[in-house]
């Protein structure tokens, strides 16, 4: 993870965001981290990352393994094939 201070990103905003693509970037301000950016190399990386930070969706990932813990619903790996 690379780290960038702050007055760099502002100036050159397009090269942080394709370097972002690779890895994240620490933005630091005043030489302490800020903030984290984030780049997509594809569609399929920014619906990922979506879903991975969507509340809705993640609570319904919770419920789910709830009821599997409380044998209710079907595992994936005992759904016929």
């Amino acid at each position: 993870m690379k780290q960038a201070p702050l007055t760099q990103v502002k100036d050159d905003l397009s090269k942080y965001l394709r370097m972002a693509e690779k890895e994240n970037i620490v933005i630091t301000r005043h030489g302490k981290p800020a903030g984290v950016l984030i780049g997509f190399e594809s569609e399929e990386d920014w619906f990922e990352y979506r879903l991975e930070n969507d509340p809705a969706f993640l609570k319904r990932i919770e419920k789910a393994r709830q009821n599997l813990k409380s044998g209710k619903g079907v595992r994936i790996e005992d759904l016929p094939a």
